[in-house]
Formats: structure tokens, C-alpha cells, sequence
């Protein structure tokens, strides 16, 4: 079994909407998410963040203070991750329509109310929460969701 996977997240707020990503290509799943992936060897958490956010969205940002540590695993592959939320800014640039993620991992992104998040299947659970909320939060090991 290997180590887990670390990956970066993002809380964007702006005006009051919250961005959020699909990230299963082909729409294979209606499952949605905090834009952000992966962690690089020799980059920076924050400077990760700033990459993948830019990649999957086309907006860049800033990156602020840890808000969530979520960790899921899937029991059948041995696959585990542990991501950390980062309170974040919009910088500059639009959600454009003809934006595309060079690596065609996210499909649709979006700003959504807490409303709109809440009918919407969404991953971690306490994504509005911590989004909405203030302070620090963990997610217990989840298994993960197709």
C-alpha cells in the first residue's frame, strides 16, 4: 500500500458564492468539490493551490490560512487522500464559458449560494460549514464516493 495522497483546496467566497468544481471527466459523476489537486514536490502547499486553481478555473488568487483537513479512502484500491482547505481571494479573471483544464480533469465550475450547495451532492459534507463558518474543522477518514 502506498502513502496518501496529499492535495490542496480552495475556499473561494465571493460575493457570497462559493466555487466549486466537478471534477470527474465525461460528467461521470454528479459529485461536486473545492477546485484545487494534487500536491508537487518542491512547491509550496499555497503555491500548489494557486497552480491547480488557475488550471481547473482560469482565475487566480490568493492563498490564506488552513480552514480544513479532510482525509477519504477508497477500501477496494488501497487509495487514500488527505487534503487541506485553505481560506483563499479572488484575484483577477472570470469563470469563462470556453475555459478548459488542460489536464480535462474538471468538467463545470461554478459559483454557488449555501442554497445551491446544499442540492447539490457535494464532497466533504462540511464544505458549507467551514466555507460559511469561521474557525478550524476535520473530516474523519470518509470512504470515497463514485
Amino acid at each position: 500500500m502506498s502513502s496518501p495522497r496529499l492535495a490542496a483546496r480552495a475556499i473561494i467566497l465571493h460575493e457570497g458564492r462559493l466555487l466549486v468544481v466537478n471534477a470527474y471527466p465525461g460528467h461521470r459523476s454528479d459529485l461536486w468539490c473545492a477546485p484545487g489537486g494534487g500536491v508537487e514536490k518542491g512547491a509550496s502547499l499555497p503555491d500548489n493551490l494557486a497552480r491547480e486553481v488557475y488550471e481547473e478555473c482560469g482565475v487566480k488568487i490568493t492563498v490564506g490560512a488552513p480552514c480544513l483537513v479532510n482525509e477519504f479512502h477508497d477500501p477496494e484500491s488501497g487509495f487514500h487522500q488527505v487534503e487541506i482547505f485553505f481560506r483563499c481571494e479572488l484575484v483577477s479573471g472570470d469563470l469563462s464559458v470556453d475555459w478548459e483544464d488542460p489536464e480535462g480533469v474538471v468538467n463545470r465550475r461554478r459559483f454557488v449560494t449555501r442554497d445551491d450547495l446544499g442540492a447539490l451532492r457535494h464532497k466533504p459534507g462540511s464544505l458549507a460549514h467551514v466555507a460559511w463558518g469561521r474557525g478550524f474543522g476535520y473530516d474523519p477518514l470518509e470512504t470515497i464516493v463514485p
